[in-house]
């Protein structure tokens, strides 16, 4: 029995051959040849029911694209399907269809390119920005954009993603090294305010009441120029060293001052003379011993009696600039440490550069900071008695902050 697009015999149904196929065996006949080439018919037709429903969905989404490989396996199982029927046509259909779906995903990839590189354009923009927090959230965003937008070519894949990842690498690389640089500053804050309490004990078992206010006098206004550390690091500290210069006062009120005191000239030579030690030891590398004896130094500076010769300012300035220099100097140190684990192998001038580098930093964060102290005077300026006598105090420290690390940067420039 003869079929346009099979026949019987031997009571196998075959499939006449189509683009290059040979004729095959798609079932036998059961109750007789006309129920059954009906039988294989009808499962064409529904075959044909699922191209057309297939070609109505491609149709009807938005999201064409995803349909391209649903329709390259139907596409491919018509050439093995057991029906009789016009598979040419069909497979002709989805052909054309799947042009049609190459096509739009052609556009979109092409589309999907251009966003992303206009994405990239924003990451690139953004990643050198300091405003942490600002540019965090802008990064967010962007990384959202970036996984809703499409694939691009193949070709191009591996470049464009490249691109972007460094572009984010760049701003959290920089962004943890700023928060790992203040975690740093607010340890070495932390050890000031240790140091502080050591000296309130000492002052507290001197037996010159005198000498011992004015020392409380002095670490306590070192005290409010500290710089910050977390809460709560700083109360258990606060606590016991508010506790002792309370201490301090109340022997300060009820015993008589007394003791010897220098001469004028004898005390004037004794800053001048720690003063150039001091102004020597800056001058060095940073050591565990520049430190100890800096703090020796100090030490001896302390005991000085607190009210100075009208001309040793000059010997006071020194001192203090010298000695802060020396503290700048070993904190940069431990700084260069914490970001290079070979700090130590690398050259003289590859270190100079790394430390100016934080340096700069580090200026700018004061000056950021500094302008902040002195917008907030101006917004929040009360009537307080000594409200201007401590702003000029905190100002003056951060003044004294930069010139002392500007002073090194122009050190590390000098040839």
């Amino acid at each position: 029995m003869e079929h346009p697009y099979g026949y019987i015999k031997d009571d196998k149904v075959y499939l006449k051959g189509f683009l290059g196929q040979e004729d095959r065996v798609i079932g036998e006949v059961k109750e007789n040849e006309a129920s059954t080439i009906q039988y294989f018919e009808a499962r064409f037709q529904m075959i044909r029911e699922k191209v057309e429903k297939l070609k109505q969905d491609i149709q009807e989404n938005q999201n064409k694209g995803s349909f391209l490989m649903k329709l390259i396996h139907l596409k491919n199982s018509l050439y093995s399907s057991d029906a009789l029927g016009d598979f040419p046509a069909l497979i002709s259909d989805l052909e054309e269809e799947e042009k049609f779906l190459e096509e739009i995903i052609q556009t979109n990839r092409e589309r999907n390119l251009e966003i992303k590189h206009g994405l990239i354009e924003e990451a690139e923009n953004l990643m050198h920005s300091t405003d942490w927090k600002q540019a965090s959230e802008d990064f967010k965003n962007i990384k959202l954009r970036w996984l809703k937008t499409g694939p691009v070519e193949k070709a191009v894949e591996q470049e464009t993603e490249e691109r972007f990842q460094q572009a984010l690498d760049v701003f959290y690389g920089n962004r943890k090294n700023y928060f790992d640089t203040l975690a740093l500053q607010a340890e070495q804050n932390l050890k000031t305010y240790e140091d502080l309490l050591v000296q309130a004990r000492q002052a507290h078992d001197l037996a010159d009441v005198k000498l011992a206010f004015e020392i409380s006098k002095k670490i306590q206004k070192q005290w409010k120029e500290a710089g910050r550390v977390p809460a709560d690091k700083r109360q258990p500290i606060w606590d016991e060293f508010s506790k002792l210069n309370n201490r301090i006062f109340s022997k300060y009120k009820r015993v008589m001052q007394s003791g010897p005191t220098l001469s004028p000239g004898l005390l004037l030579r004794k800053m001048e003379k720690l003063a150039q030690e001091m102004r020597i030891l800056s001058k060095g590398p940073s050591s565990p011993a520049t430190m100890a004896e800096a703090k020796r130094l100090q030490a001896e500076w302390k005991k000085l009696p607190p009210k100075k010769p009208r001309n040793a300012q000059q010997s006071i300035k020194t001192f203090v600039f010298s000695t802060d220099l020396v503290y700048e100097k070993s904190f940069l140190n431990k700084l260069c440490h914490s970001k290079y684990e070979d700090f130590d192998g690398k050259s003289t001038e590859e270190k100079n550069i790394i430390k100016a580098g934080i340096l700069k930093d580090l200026i700018a964060r004061d000056q950021k900071e500094l302008d902040t102290v002195k917008s907030n005077a101006e917004n929040f300026r009360t009537n307080e008695r000594d409200f201007d006598t401590i702003l000029q105090r905190k100002i003056n420290s951060y003044i004294r902050k930069m010139d002392v690390k500007n002073f090194l940067l122009r050190e590390l420039s000098t040839p």
